[in-house]
């Protein structure tokens, strides 16, 4: 008897990769397009007139019921009771139609559940009957991102945030691509951030790197261009993307202070050297020039250690005066 698996074979095993659906970017295929709708001036007339039918109808049943009830026929009462109700309501689902849009924001219309369109004029408008909406804000947001603590290039953690101004580009897809855009974006925002502040040094940076530090401008536009890629699904825009906060991580902070001040500190001896060395070759060399005085070797290194240890000294020296012969 043959030997069987001890695992048993998945159907996506079995399945040729020549059949396998390829994934799609996105699983809802939709952009936005205006919407069927009337301005101000048509929708306001049509709004009196629902009134004044309204009322119309209202005050006709309510005259025809009462003739009836004194000729005494319940039966014309109810008909005209009823009638004047399925008018009235008719009517005031007429009258829902009629929608207000405020500036900075938008009405995504459907009509049982089909998308079929969007209204961004400002104003009164006159929608397609028994079609809802779903209010949609067009106006400029910002939020800044929680401080995240990530591992830069060289391994040394650090924390950083951003602040993300965006706005809603596409309406639909805000709508109906994404289960909830503003926690989306902010999702996909730390997400990058994330991502960007792993591919580049605090500082220090390399031949052909920029850091977290000193490119601030440069990791920004590198970051917005991420995040811009990653909410275009959801229909989103990004108008600008600034680090706001940027520091070692509070573990190695003080060591890396100290590193930073030992840098300081041997770049400034390194250029209290170099000065040292200069004005004792122009000593030397107006000594010699003006045939001031003559040295030997040993006196002349002896000279450069003293004005060596006087020029880089951190401390103030005390001059000695010399009353007596060099060669004694």
């Amino acid at each position: 008897m043959p030997d069987m698996p001890d695992k048993p074979i998945s159907p996506a095993a079995t399945t040729p990769r020549g059949n396998a659906p390829e994934p799609s970017a996105a699983r809802v295929d939709i952009t936005e397009r205006p919407a069927r709708a009337a301005g101000s001036g048509a929708a306001f007339l049509a709004l009196i007139l629902y009134l004044v039918l309204i009322v119309g109808c209202v005050a006709t049943f309510a005259r025809v019921a009462t003739d009836a009830f004194d000729e005494g026929e319940p039966a014309a009462v109810a008909l005209a009771v009823g009638a004047s109700v399925v008018l009235v309501l008719t009517l005031l689902l007429m009258l829902a139609s009629l929608v207000i849009v405020v500036p900075g924001q938008t009405s995504v219309r459907q009509f049982f559940g089909r998308y079929v369109g969007t209204v961004r004029r400002p104003g009164l408008a006159l929608v397609p009957p028994l079609t809802t909406g779903t209010k949609v804000s067009i106006k400029v947001h910002n939020f800044e991102t929680s401080e995240l603590k990530v591992n830069d290039l060289d391994g040394n953690p650090v924390t950083i945030a951003a602040i993300v101004v965006w706005q809603v580009a596409d309406t639909a897809r805000a709508v109906f691509a994404v289960e909830a855009y503003e926690e989306f974006i902010r999702a996909q925002a730390e997400s990058a951030l994330r991502h960007v502040a792993t591919v580049h040094p605090y500082d220090e940076p390399g031949p052909g790197e920029t850091s977290l530090r000193g490119g601030t401008d440069v990791v920004s536009a590198e970051l917005a261009a991420e995040v811009a890629a990653r909410v275009a699904l959801a229909g989103l825009e990004i108008v600008e993307v600034r680090i706001s906060s940027l520091a070692y991580a509070p573990e190695i902070a003080q060591a890396m202070l100290q590193r930073q001040q030992a840098g300081a500190v041997i770049a400034a001896r390194e250029q209290i050297v170099e000065g040292a060395v200069t004005m004792v070759d122009q000593a030397l060399r107006r000594l010699e020039e003006g045939d001031i005085v003559a040295m030997d070797d040993e006196r002349r290194a002896q000279m450069v250690s003293n004005l060596l240890v006087v020029l880089c000294s951190d401390q103030r020296t005390q001059p000695v005066v010399n009353t007596g012969s060099l060669y004694a």
